[in-house]
């Protein structure tokens, strides 16, 4: 199995927020091209490579694939002497804000601006919005630019990303900001080189969706696009860790996640599950009794409706600019896909049921 650890690093250092995905999916496009039997982008700039089955019919089943490619990040509000106030693009905790490095994508010049989030003092906050958290209006992009560079370069609804950088922690960990959810990226990115000497009479959809963390647009609009026969939504999901032990989060290095929930079709949880057996990759159960908060939930809507799928791999400090992971859960949930792919035989379409 090939080393994904270069190829994830890649899509957590370049930006693509939500509704600016194009900094990723360039780099998605490039590493999928030759793995793919055709690479295209939908009218919301989703990356779609189709990968063709073997079977003999005018118009084969197909599986999407769909990871999404988009990040949190945030957005320039207004600019008050030289300091740069933001609010959200997706959704962020403006908890772990102050002191992180963030690049402001100014538009005005057409540059990337190195900066930092910081606060003012608490004595100088309204009564009582200097203790606890601070609110993320009260929080600015400081560039170190005088007044008059920051008003000539930068303008209100630039983007402004983070600007981590990966660090290869213990244990065969990765940290950084994106990796919800481009290490799902990198996940189906392992599954296509997996399916290179793998016969599957299905055609695959391999998809990286624009605008999860805001609209679901990539998923509905792909989805009703391709029409795929079947969907799986592969994301991240909680992972264990110091304060986050419950029944709803997972430990990193351990495998990866199933959905199940209203999202989720039974038989096709019933066929990872049994693959996942077969196979040796640990699987945990994922409990999602309302929304996936997932491409799924859009997935499963789309048309006359889509059996979805829920593929997640553990991660801490979701949203953050340090999310965690282990790169074998990655490696895994690609060749479970992949064996998954597979398994899906003719007349699959036949058998499934809500039994």
């Amino acid at each position: 199995m090939s080393d994904i650890l270069p190829f994830l690093k890649s899509l957590i250092t370049v930006s693509g927020l939500s509704g600016d995905e194009i900094p990723a999916a360039d780099l998605i496009k490039k590493q999928w091209t030759p793995l793919v039997d055709e690479i295209s982008q939908s009218s919301l700039a989703s990356v779609h490579g189709l990968k063709r089955g073997t079977l003999k019919k005018s118009r084969r089943p197909s599986v999407m694939i769909a990871t999404h490619m988009d990040a949190i990040g945030m957005m320039v509000v207004r600019i008050v002497d030289g300091f740069i106030y933001i609010t959200n693009v997706g959704g962020i905790d403006a908890r772990v804000l102050p002191g992180t490095p963030v690049t402001v994508h100014a538009s005005g010049t057409k540059e990337e601006l190195y900066s930092v989030v910081a606060m003012p003092p608490a004595n100088l906050l309204p009564e009582g919005e200097g203790s606890g958290v601070v609110a993320m209006k009260y929080l600015f992009v400081d560039t170190g630019l005088a007044p008059g560079e920051v008003l000539r370069r930068v303008r209100v609804g630039d983007r402004v990303s983070f600007g981590t950088e990966p660090v290869e922690l213990s244990g065969g960990t990765v940290s950084g900001h994106t990796l919800d959810n481009r290490a799902s990226v990198a996940a189906l990115t392992v599954c296509l080189e997996e399916l290179r000497s793998k016969s599957h009479v299905w055609d695959v959809w391999a998809v990286a969706t624009a605008q999860e963390e805001t609209t679901f647009g990539g998923a509905y609009t792909s989805a009703f696009q391709l029409r795929p026969t079947i969907a799986v939504a592969v994301d991240m999901t909680f992972g264990a860790g110091a304060g986050a032990s419950g029944f709803q989060t997972f430990p990193l290095g351990k495998g990866v996640t199933l959905g199940i929930g209203p999202s989720v079709h039974p038989y096709l949880y019933k066929r990872f599950k049994e693959i996942a057996e077969r196979i040796e990759i640990p699987v945990s159960d994922d409990l999602m009794p309302e929304y996936s908060s997932t491409d799924a939930d859009a997935l499963q809507l789309t048309a006359e409706g889509i059996p979805t799928m829920v593929v997640s791999i553990p991660q801490r400090y979701m949203h953050t600019a340090v999310e965690l992971i282990a790169v074998k859960d990655v490696q895994r949930a690609g060749r479970l896909l992949a064996e998954f792919i597979a398994s899906l035989e003719a007349d699959f379409m036949e058998k499934i049921s809500w039994d």
